[in-house]
Formats: structure tokens, C-alpha cells, sequence
């Protein structure tokens, strides 16, 4: 049995920024290995383990990965501080920690799967898209992502990401007309307004924009502008849509190219399935008030959801307002009661798994 504060301080004080995650795969492996019946680095760098021999299939999808930045490891009043430690090696630890207390029952009705994906903060979803092409379709799975104790995460907003550039013949600065900058800002300007158009009620539907950077450059005889803007859509907008809408949209600016990149397909789950309620058991049972959330970031759901569609969850302790930032902790109360949930919302599914899917 796993405790779940030491592997976590061990865990986030090995740095693994996209792409450099391999030595704490294989800590992880390590620890696997403790308790599963099979715990392997996969070809995409994934750390894998798989405990149980049931015939349904629980996956949890969690990333080893961390943004860059170095926050000294400690632990202070009750909180535990690293990077990782909310998003998302906190997720992770908390469900090797509830897989390895599982009871011979479970084990012998489930086949549950931690897969410790990389890059999941890199553009690539390397490790998810790796999983998606090598494992069979899961039953069920769980996104090991930041929700606080008592609350489960139904979806996450899609992404695209918009390459603007814009060139003009120079000219005095002493004459009339506009420059490549002032053009490109008029443009930025057109897509605040189309945003506010497509958007429709509430945060989780609406259409964010948010212009990531500005440059301008001339060599004398011709200005150039550029800019990146990243949108966050709703499941009206997918991605290949929105990409459509802004061409047409963007189609009669002079001098203007545009390339699209960073396509993720907005997700948003049903609220009642069977793993939504052997969640809202577990969490009733630790003597919480389940709570549901919608986020407007994105997360490996993105990726596997619209492949799997199976029902899906993110659940992980911590607050994930401290997801890359210099004070990134999370209570070890909070860690180990998301343990004690994960462990009953396994524990209460191989229970149920001689009933069909509609009433598991």
C-alpha cells in the first residue's frame, strides 16, 4: 500500500518539463511495480501499470509532465509544495495510491490501468495519443487532472491557435495611411467582435480570445506584423469550424496570411453515468456534497474523449488556480481524502459489474 505524501514528495522532486519526463517514468514504474500485476515504460515514454484482472476495463489517464519553473519542495502547514504537485502528479499519486489498496474482490471484477502520459503540456499529447493507438477501448476512464476533493470536471473548452501576419509597402511616417501594426490591431480588433457573436450564455460557451503575442519588423521597404491569438471554444465551435469562420472572416484583409494550428475538440460529458454516480457515492461517503465542474482550459479529455467515447471524468485533488504558478501545493488532507474517493468510486464500480451499463 502506497502512502501517498512520500510518493508525491518523491514524485515532484524530479523536474519532468515536456519532454524530459523519463526519470520520473521510471520512478514511477518503480513504484508500480509494488503492486501491479504488470508496470512498464511504454514506447512513447508512458509510465503503465495495470493491476487487476476483471473483465471491465478502468483507465486513468494522468501526465507526468510539468510546465517549467522550479518550486522548492517542502511541505508547510499541512500543504505540500513542487511543481507538480497540483497539476498534475498530485492527480496521478492519489490514483496509484487508491489502485494499490484495492481488495481481491475488485481486482477480480476490474482491469484498472494508470498510464503516467507525457507531454500533456507540450502541444504534441504525446503519451495520450500513443495510449489511444496501442491500448484496447476502455469501459470507463478517469482524467487525472486538478478538481478539488469533492468535485468532478464533465468537460474542457476546445483550442485553436490563430497565426497572423501582415505585410505593407513602408512608407514615411510623416504620411497618411495605416502601418502593418495598426492594420494588424483593426483585424485583432474584427475577431473580438466575431468572439462576442459566437458566443453564446455562460463562460463555458462563450468564445475566448486572447492575443499571445505582437511583433512588428521592417527592413525599409516593408513592414511586417505578427501575432498569435489563441481561442478557447464551446461545443458549438469545434475547431475545424471556427478555423472556417476566421478565413472567411479574415478573406479580404490585404496582405494578410493566416495559419491555424493547436486544433482540440471541445468536450462536455453527461452529468449522470455510471461513473459520474460512483462518484457522488464516494463523495457522499467521505462526507462531501458532490460538486460539477466545466473548465475552460483543455487536458488529455480532448484528446481521448472524442475517440473512446466511453464515459469520462477529470478528478484530482488540489486547486487548479495554482496550476503553474510559484506557490503551486496542495493540502495533504485534500490528497488523502481523494484518495479514500477514488478508492470507493473503484471499489463501488466492481461491485456493479454484473449489471448492464444503465444501471451500473
Amino acid at each position: 500500500m502506497l502512502q501517498v505524501a512520500d510518493l508525491l514528495a518523491e514524485a515532484v522532486a524530479i523536474p519532468s518539463v515536456s519532454g524530459a519526463e523519463a526519470e520520473v517514468a521510471r520512478f514511477l514504474v518503480s513504484r508500480m511495480a509494488g503492486f501491479c500485476d504488470a508496470a512498464y515504460l511504454d514506447a512513447a515514454g508512458n509510465a503503465v501499470g495495470r493491476v487487476g484482472k476483471g473483465p471491465f476495463k478502468v483507465y486513468v489517464l494522468g501526465h507526468i509532465d510539468t510546465v517549467p519553473g522550479v518550486v522548492p519542495v517542502r511541505v508547510e502547514g499541512g500543504k505540500l509544495y513542487g511543481r507538480g504537485a497540483v497539476d498534475a502528479k498530485g492527480p496521478f499519486c492519489a490514483a496509484l495510491a487508491a489502485a494499490s489498496r484495492l481488495t481481491e474482490a475488485a481486482k477480480g471484477a476490474l482491469s484498472v490501468t494508470l498510464i503516467g502520459a507525457v507531454e500533456e503540456e507540450a502541444p504534441s499529447s504525446k503519451g495520450a495519443r500513443h495510449a489511444l493507438v496501442t491500448l484496447p477501448k476502455p469501459d470507463l476512464v478517469i482524467i487525472g487532472e486538478p478538481s478539488g476533493w469533492d468535485a468532478v470536471t464533465l468537460g474542457y473548452k476546445g483550442r485553436l491557435v490563430a497565426k497572423l501576419a501582415l505585410e505593407k509597402p513602408n512608407f514615411h511616417s510623416a504620411g497618411e495611411g495605416s502601418t502593418a501594426a495598426e492594420a494588424l490591431l483593426e483585424v485583432w480588433e474584427g475577431l473580438k467582435g466575431w468572439a462576442q457573436g459566437a458566443s453564446g450564455a455562460g463562460l463555458f460557451d462563450s468564445v475566448q480570445l486572447a492575443l499571445q503575442s505582437l511583433n512588428t519588423q521592417c527592413d525599409g521597404l516593408t513592414q511586417r506584423a505578427e501575432a498569435t491569438i489563441g481561442l478557447r471554444l464551446p461545443p458549438a465551435w469545434p475547431p475545424e469550424r471556427a478555423e472556417g469562420a476566421l478565413r472567411a472572416l479574415l478573406a479580404g484583409v490585404p496582405g494578410l496570411r493566416a495559419t491555424f494550428t493547436g486544433h482540440e475538440v471541445p468536450y462536455r460529458g453527461p452529468k449522470d453515468t455510471p461513473l459520474t454516480r460512483a462518484f457522488r457515492v464516494a463523495i457522499r461517503e467521505a462526507g462531501g456534497t458532490p460538486r460539477l465542474k466545466l473548465k475552460t482550459g483543455t487536458s488529455d479529455m480532448n484528446v481521448v474523449a472524442p475517440v473512446w467515447d466511453v464515459p469520462m471524468v477529470a478528478y484530482g485533488p488540489g486547486d487548479s488556480a495554482l496550476d503553474h504558478t510559484p506557490d503551486e501545493h496542495v493540502e495533504l488532507a485534500e490528497l488523502e481524502r481523494a484518495v479514500g474517493v477514488l478508492e470507493g468510486v473503484l471499489e463501488h464500480l466492481s461491485r456493479k459489474v454484473g449489471r448492464s451499463a444503465e444501471t451500473l
